[in-house]
């Protein structure tokens, strides 16, 4: 199967993330209108959505599975990690939340540094206009800094955000693109921060019940899916081979390497609203069925 609707989608995120848009409850009611029958939110290192979702979920018949995602390290590699059915009122999950959170707020100072140094001037009240904050301060992304930049109207010019502009190569996710482009790890923009590492990860969804899958490999581990049979012998359950980011042959390749390897093979839109707006809900690169993905969820016992 190519990219088409399906009424699982295993990979989401709320305002929760950083780069969410919608409430758990909005996004509940959006997987709703768009027929999903299986859903997870699974917000960057953080689990508040799970409470709001699983209710609200339960109220429309749509079947929830508690989900994260968390950011991790591997030999150097930054690498995204879903836990899925996870005991998400476990400290652990607010030890791990705070940690990240605390870093992200001193690395936006530092990426908005290194962001001017490229020439951009852009104040602190720009970007808190369209950034969250807590206690502990604004978190500025990169998508943050696309989406002020991309607003600026001294900028409509500027050669490095062309891209990003409709029509541009890169326009189809523009904000998100920007971070990947300026902002991800090897970048001009990366702030770096001390990331847990892959097995202490595993190791803390396996303590809370949960299943550890490996998010979107073809972006994280493009060029490096050598490094795949090192995850597995971690403790690595399952593999996210359908994905918005993976063309076919990915696909194939990843769920074939998860089924000779029996792990739970997924897919996920990656579904963020505004910061992704050319991934809709539901609908992801896949040659599987919606049916065989379910069979395999009851089989690692997150569906009942």
């Amino acid at each position: 199967m190519n990219s088409s609707e399906c009424f699982i989608d295993l990979h989401m995120h709320s305002k929760y993330s950083d780069d969410g848009e919608f409430t758990p409850l909005e996004l509940v009611d959006l997987c709703r209108q768009a027929g999903i029958k299986v859903m997870s939110i699974t917000d960057h290192n953080c689990v508040k959505a799970n409470v709001e979702a699983a209710k609200e979920a339960a109220k429309y018949g749509i079947e929830y599975i508690s989900g994260i995602e968390i950011d991790c390290s591997f030999q150097g590699v930054n690498l995204h990690i879903l836990g899925y059915g996870i005991a998400f009122d476990s400290i652990d999950f607010e030890i791990l939340e705070e940690n990240i959170a605390e870093q992200n707020v001193l690395a936006s100072r530092e990426r908005w540094r290194l962001i001017r140094q490229m020439g951009f001037e852009v104040s602190e009240a720009e970007l808190n206009a369209v950034a969250s904050a807590d206690s502990r301060g604004s978190v500025w992304t990169g998508e943050i800094f696309a989406e002020v930049l991309l607003g600026k109207p001294e900028y409509f010019d500027h050669q490095l955000l062309k891209p990003y502009r409709p029509g541009g190569l890169r326009s189809d996710n523009p904000y998100v693109n920007f971070y990947w482009d300026l902002c991800a790890q090897g970048k001009p923009c990366y702030v770096e921060l001390q990331l847990p590492g892959l097995e202490q990860v595993i190791s803390i969804i396996h303590k809370n019940k949960g299943v550890a899958v490996l998010a979107h490999p073809g972006l994280n581990l493009a060029g490096k899916f050598d490094l795949l049979n090192d995850l597995v012998l971690l403790g690595l359950d399952g593999i996210e081979a359908c994905s918005s980011y993976h063309n076919e042959e990915t696909i194939r390749e990843l769920y074939q390497w998860g089924e000779e390897n029996q792990l739970l093979v997924t897919g996920g839109s990656d579904y963020h609203g505004k910061t992704k707006p050319a991934i809709f809900l539901g609908e992801y690169g896949r040659f599987i069925s919606d049916k065989r993905m379910e069979e395999v969820l009851h089989s690692f016992g997150l569906l009942y």
